[in-house]
């Protein structure tokens, strides 16, 4: 399996430290659009319970990277970081590497009963085919110079409904408080698409075994109103992309229906991390696709904030193993 088209034996096995500049090597410059989080996640993976990392290696190159996140009790292996090098893609080494994952998993993980996965793009008829849509979330990008933050916050402060009332605003959660309204039946029925936990890409049953995943990503918890909340925000902290020399990337989910909610725990979140932002941000929030076009609106500014990408969506699918 080469560039040419020529058979060529592939070797997996499980990544280890010394693969991570190979690791690097699949990545281009404009993967993800410049926003690739491998460099900055592949250590981490290494050492998190319930995940293997595998390669596939060919001639002794890394061509491929594949990982599978135990979650849900154990029930759902959930398919993350899918690499190929340039050269090699559209030849089928993807879907090799993703067969001898799940045929791994299916073998020394025999109570996982589904696959799950996120795209952010339209899936093709022939990926529909194989898996079932589980949720939706549109995704608005901003893009900034950190020191321009500041300003943007208190543009859109100023316009918006719940600044003449201090009394009534987001609340950041602590862990305590946030474990025990993210599997509450209010927000599992009212605000959680598909009833899925998403958190950068991450789905997620709201179950209490997957709290551990969760209080692991260091998230920052903010709701528009502590009881009963119409906007609930995960906030995951900043990681460096190669994008720029000093380009940060900051994803926020935030579950609900409600415009003006969503928009109070948006500028909540990103007062929790003005503080602690510097060089070049960019900003994706994860939205209900009905709300994208009200917070772009909001989000219009005159203080040297950017739209770094039009609409686009990111999908949760999943099949049975």
């Amino acid at each position: 399996m080469s560039a040419g088209g020529e058979a060529a034996d592939v070797v997996y096995c499980l990544a280890q430290e010394q693969d991570f500049q190979q690791v690097l090597n699949i990545c281009t410059p404009d993967d993800y659009n410049g926003l690739d989080y491998m460099a900055a996640f592949f250590h981490r993976w290494l050492q998190e319970p319930g995940r293997v990392v595998f390669i596939a290696r060919i001639d002794g190159r890394v061509v491929a990277l594949e990982s599978a996140l135990l979650v849900d009790g154990g029930q759902t292996a959930v398919l993350q970081g899918r690499r190929v090098v340039s050269d090699l893609r559209g030849s089928g080494i993807a879907s090799a590497l993703q067969t001898h994952v799940t045929n791994y998993v299916r073998r020394y993980y025999p109570e996982i009963s589904a696959v799950r996965l996120s795209r952010g793009d339209n899936p093709s008829v022939k990926t529909l085919a194989k898996y079932r849509l589980i949720a939706k979330e549109a995704i608005l990008s901003l893009c900034c110079e950190a020191v321009n933050l500041g300003s943007f916050i208190t543009e859109l402060r100023s316009k918006h409904p719940l600044h003449a009332d201090s009394s009534c605003g987001p609340v950041t959660l602590s862990w305590r408080q946030a474990e025990t309204l993210v599997l509450s039946d209010h927000v599992v029925s009212n605000l959680l698409p598909g009833k899925t936990i998403i958190n950068d890409w991450e789905p997620l049953k709201p179950v209490e075994a997957n709290l551990e995943v969760l209080q692991r990503r260091g998230l920052t918890w903010i709701v528009d109103r502590e009881f009963e909340p119409a906007a609930l925000s995960l906030g995951t902290p900043p990681y460096a992309v190669p994008y720029r020399h000093n380009a940060m990337r900051l994803n926020i989910n935030i579950f609900g229906r409600s415009l003006t909610s969503v928009c109070a725990v948006f500028l909540a979140q990103l007062e929790a991390f003005l503080p602690s932002l510097k060089g070049y941000l960019v900003c994706h929030t994860y939205v209900d696709p009905g709300l994208w076009a009200g917070l772009r609106q909001f989000c219009q500014n005159d203080a040297n904030v950017s739209f770094f990408k039009d609409y686009w969506e990111e999908v949760i699918l999943e099949t049975d193993l």
